[in-house]
């Protein structure tokens, strides 16, 4: 198995690769020149393409041969880096790859997530304060899904809780729609996030699924595990 982890060197890049080579797979890395020496520990493990990775060439290059495709969809300044990267992956990568992308819970797919006043008011003055600096454009991270979602690849959006370090605690348990009772704890480790996105490359049932995941030990997750039991001994 082939995998290109494009946004290599990120904190979720980081563990994404190590996960990858802990289950045996050949990894292709792809990350922006300067970020290059935060994979030194992976020297010699792993191959790397320097660039943008909204640079279609660079993605070209880098998924030439994977079976699967990471991708961490980052809204970096205003010249659609998410969108240039997404639509990049979707026309390079072979078909039939297995491309699994990340995004946070803002990404609605239909329409029928609901969101605490917390989070849309966190959505709405960060998203405006970001563009407003050139920082970063969540409206670009909602194209370039809207892209993914219309596309007829084997995808998989990948929607993250807020994030945290720490030791892994599993695999993290998912849902459909934010505001389902499952995810109300709001928290997955991000080693872990990690591990549900290399993992989702062979599992078949998560193809053109948008999960939105949780920590599988938090409270909302053992609650609901709880009643599932209690359901099952009635």
């Amino acid at each position: 198995m082939k995998v290109c982890v494009v946004g290599a060197s990120g904190k979720l890049g980081q563990y994404m690769v190590q996960h990858a080579l802990d289950r045996g797979y050949e990894v292709v890395g792809v990350c922006r020149p300067q970020s290059v020496d935060k994979l030194d520990r992976f020297e010699g493990r792993i191959t790397l393409f320097p660039g943008a990775t909204n640079d279609r060439n660079v993605i070209e290059n880098a998924v030439e041969g994977c079976d699967a495709v990471l991708t961490v969809l980052v809204p970096w300044g205003v010249q659609q880096y998410s969108t240039g990267t997404a639509q990049a992956v979707l026309d390079f990568a072979r078909p039939g790859a297995r491309l699994i992308f990340s995004s946070g819970w803002h990404i609605t797919r239909d329409g029928k997530d609901v969101y605490s006043f917390k989070l849309k008011a966190i959505v709405n003055v960060f998203g405006r304060l970001a563009r407003l600096a050139r920082y970063a454009d969540l409206d670009d991270q909602v194209e370039a899904c809207r892209r993914i979602f219309a596309s007829d690849t084997r995808w998989t959006l990948v929607r993250g809780s807020d994030l945290e370090e720490g030791g892994s605690e599993g695999l993290p348990v998912w849902s459909r729609h934010v505001g389902d009772p499952i995810l109300k704890s709001n928290c997955t480790r991000r080693v872990d996030f990690a591990l549900f996105m290399v993992a989702a490359i062979e599992n078949g049932e998560l193809v053109h699924e948008a999960p939105a995941i949780v920590g599988c030990q938090t409270p909302s997750a053992l609650a609901h595990a709880a009643a599932l039991g209690a359901q099952g001994n009635g």
